[in-house]
């Protein structure tokens, strides 16, 4: 049985996000070994940002799970889907994918405020995204969640690519408030981490964070899982990550083998 309180849950419920101290500290030899590898040889999903002002590059790679051995035994031997279960309120952690980010030292990406979900081809209200840094960072460039966004909106807010276009040609979704104009108005969540820890958000949370200008790496593992409730949808374009072998309808299940059970309250 995993450790950690009923106020962490009743924070994440409440806020989309919370912190967690020390749950994978165990993992990251292991994380760190699969983050290396996974860098060595990029999947054909992998998307890399180089920054125009010859700043350091900001790598990222999606779904290595069935690929990489030690992303393998995190999905499937870690507490991370008991975590996940918990958080979320659900009987059972299905594993949706792996994110790897690497923004190297010196990097200048801003990664924008933005939603996951509306990337997605799922709606959840029961969703978590583990996020894992491998390397001490820094609240400067750290993950930032506004606190309750995850409640802002039922259609979900237009997902841009991260130079600003719209990611779909259609669909119906709201706008973004202008966050970053305004910090103070908002509850902006953001913590110094050290390796071991993780920020828990909802996929519906807006989140973001500065670039690194630090002399120290941050190589961040992400784990997205998703709960009871969540539901296959068919989005107005290309999601990010694509999984174009599914033949899932629209509202059926998440049940596929990109989709793995992986905790069940009833095993």
């Amino acid at each position: 049985m995993v450790q950690f309180t009923d106020d962490c849950i009743n924070s994440f419920q409440r806020d989309g996000v919370v912190v967690l101290r020390g749950v994978f500290a165990s993992w990251i030899e292991r994380l760190s070994r699969g983050m290396a590898a996974v860098h060595a040889k990029p999947s054909l999903l992998e998307r890399s940002y180089q920054p125009r002002d010859g700043s350091a590059a900001f790598f990222q790679d999606f779904c290595r799970w069935s690929d990489d051995p030690d992303y393998r035994a995190f999905v499937f031997d870690s507490p991370a889907a008991e975590i996940a279960a918990r958080l979320m309120r659900s009987i059972t952690a299905r594993f949706f994918h792996d994110h790897t980010l690497i923004k190297w030292a010196g990097n200048s990406t801003v990664t924008p405020w933005h939603q996951d979900e509306p990337y997605y081809c799922v709606r959840a209200e029961q969703s978590v995204s583990l996020w894992i840094p491998l390397d001490p960072v820094s609240a400067k460039a750290s993950l930032q969640c506004v606190a309750g966004s995850h409640r802002w909106s039922e259609k979900g807010f237009r997902p841009e690519r991260f130079d600003g276009t719209s990611l779909y040609d259609g669909g119906d979704f709201d706008a973004y408030p202008d966050i970053e104009s305004a910090r103070e108005t908002y509850s902006i969540k953001v913590w110094d981490m050290n390796p071991g820890d993780a920020v828990a958000f909802d996929f519906r949370t807006i989140h973001g964070a500065a670039g690194n200008d630090s002399v120290n790496h941050r190589r961040v593992f992400s784990a997205r899982w998703m709960g009871d409730d969540a539901r296959f949808v068919r989005r107005p374009g290309r999601t990010s990550p694509p999984f174009p072998n599914l033949v899932l309808r629209d509202g059926e299940p998440m049940v596929a083998p990109e989709f793995p059970l992986v905790w069940s309250a009833q095993a």
